[in-house]
């Protein structure tokens, strides 16, 4: 049976790296798009549904619109820099690079993955980093561009296989982006969603932000467990051993350091401690310029503590990198800071390259309503499928587990689906914060296997700096295990919830009576 899953990967993986270079393969899709926009828009090709508008429901048709007409060319032509300019992922993962790269060429991220190599069990890394993925979307998406290279790196320092640990931090970060032990940014924001959706039912319920915490808190735990079971059993076995793995004589050099690298150490977690606090001490104030409008950290608005995340992690490690470079020597002046910070900008050509030619697709296929269209069309089909709520839960997660594949946005799904799903969970007298769990566990389940992921440009470039020959097949093969244990897992999960009837949030239970 194991040798049977194992050629089923190998296929997997080498139809996938058979494909041509991502950035030639994204323009493929770009044109493909451009090509069935026009085909469906000349057949009139259309889908009716109730959307979210002006922040009310409405009965809307969705027809195909055409990139081969003068308003498509022109959107194409005008629109191919801001398309790019205002890729997700482009600011966010450029300045967090500036202060990983000053960290990483002053020695700090090296040295102190000497010191966790020496005080940490080895049995306990696994876990660990896939826990902190978990946990990491706190941040909102930081953990992206900050904890899956961290991953392999940490893999790589215990003498394991770097994949193993890119793939076991890919799939905490968003593989299991709707748990968390606190409340994330995403929580109010499909919330706001349900809201609406429930306006036309009962003007009077009041869907909570909190309504998934007490399952999604759990969910930390189960994804924790079942992400290493799959990165230790399944994924690490079937990489086999690096082939710059260190050498019998290079081990000592992982557990051995040096006098000045221990005071480097700590002056950067002096550094470090210092802006931590001030972080800390500026998000006391109830008008704190940190807090929203309405004095919060976390909530809704979004306050600027969340909007401002990624700087202040990139401080997080500039600092402290500066701190340790000039203490060890490898920064003298500013200039090799400077330099720093421009190595590591250098190494992000490729996916420089790969985003500007996937964000004209994402763009494209927004634009012609395609993926809405496809998601419209299931909806309606599952909306007339009478059958008991278990089985319409699992239909209902495979469902939005699919729709991962052609619309990555998950706010952008949820605003297609909470209308259709949300009032009819509630007519047969369940909680439209179920409804709304049961779409997160799909989509977070294969959030680590479709293209259509905002991030996949930049998990992409990550893998190659460990696998050359690593493309779009690479990482589905390696994710796939990950994917189809989460969505069984996490279903069997909502299953025995759903018999015990426990509360699966503050106040919010299963049923609405």
């Amino acid at each position: 049976m194991t040798k049977i899953y194992n050629r089923w990967l190998m296929g997997i993986e080498a139809i996938g790296n058979r494909l041509p270079h991502p950035i030639a393969l994204f323009t493929i899709f770009s044109i493909t798009v451009v090509l069935i926009s026009a085909i469906c828009a000349t057949l009139g090709i259309s889908a009716t549904g109730e959307l979210i508008a002006n922040g009310e429901l409405q009965e809307t048709t969705v027809t195909a619109v055409s990139l081969l007409t003068k308003e498509g060319l022109t959107f194409m032509l005008t629109n191919a820099v801001s398309n790019f300019t205002t890729y997700a992922p482009l600011g966010m993962v450029l300045v967090a690079m500036l202060g990983v790269g000053v960290a990483e060429q002053s020695g700090l991220i090296h040295t102190l993955l000497k010191s966790a190599v020496k005080i940490t069990p080895a049995k306990f890394i696994t876990p660990a980093i896939v826990f902190l993925g978990v946990v990491s979307n706190i941040a909102s998406d930081a953990g992206y561009v900050i904890l899956i290279p961290l991953g392999a790196m940490i893999f790589r320092a215990y003498g394991r296989h770097p994949m193993a640990g890119f793939a076991a931090a890919f799939a905490g970060v968003s593989g299991g982006y709707s748990a968390n032990l606190l409340i994330g940014s995403l929580d109010p924001l499909l919330a706001g969603i349900s809201q609406t959706a429930v306006s036309d039912i009962n003007p009077n319920y009041e869907v909570s932000v909190m309504g998934n915490f007490y399952f999604l808190f759990v969910s930390t735990f189960l994804i924790t467990i079942l992400g290493t079971f799959v990165t230790d059993k399944i994924v690490e076995p079937r990489l086999g051993s690096y082939h710059s793995m260190l050498a019998e004589d290079e081990d000592s050099s992982l557990t051995t350091i040096a006098a000045q690298e221990k005071k480097g150490l700590k002056y950067a977690g002096i550094t470090a401690l210092i802006y931590v606090l001030i972080i800390v001490l500026a998000c006391i104030p109830s008008d704190s310029f940190l807090r929203n409008e309405n004095g919060a950290l976390f909530g809704t608005p979004t306050s600027p503590f969340l909007n401002g995340i990624v700087v202040l992690i990139t401080l997080l490690f500039l600092l402290p990198g500066i701190a340790y470079g000039k203490t060890v020597g490898v920064f003298t002046k500013e200039n090799g800071v400077c330099s720093a910070m421009s190595k590591s900008m250098a190494s992000m050509g490729s996916f420089l390259a790969l985003a500007f030619v996937s964000s004209q697709f994402i763009n494209y296929f927004n634009y012609t309503k395609l993926g809405s269209i496809v998601a419209l069309v299931g909806a309606n089909f599952l909306e007339n499928i009478n059958i008991g709520l278990i089985p319409l839960m699992i239909i209902f997660i495979l469902f939005s587990a699919s729709m991962n594949l052609f619309v990555g946005s998950a706010s952008a799904k949820w605003n297609i689906l909470a209308p259709v799903f949300v009032p009819m969970f509630m007519q047969l007298g369940y909680s439209p914060e179920l409804c709304q769990l049961a779409y997160r566990i799909g989509d977070s389940s294969t959030n680590i296997i479709t293209p259509m992921m905002t991030y996949f440009a930049v998990i992409l470039t990550f893998a190659q700096r460990y696998d050359k020959k690593a493309s779009i097949g690479t990482i589905t093969a390696t994710m796939i295990p990950y994917s189809v244990v989460f969505l069984i897992g996490w279903s069997v999960m909502l299953i025995i919830w759903l018999l015990t009837g426990l509360p699966i949030g503050p106040g919010t239970g299963t049923h609405l009576f």
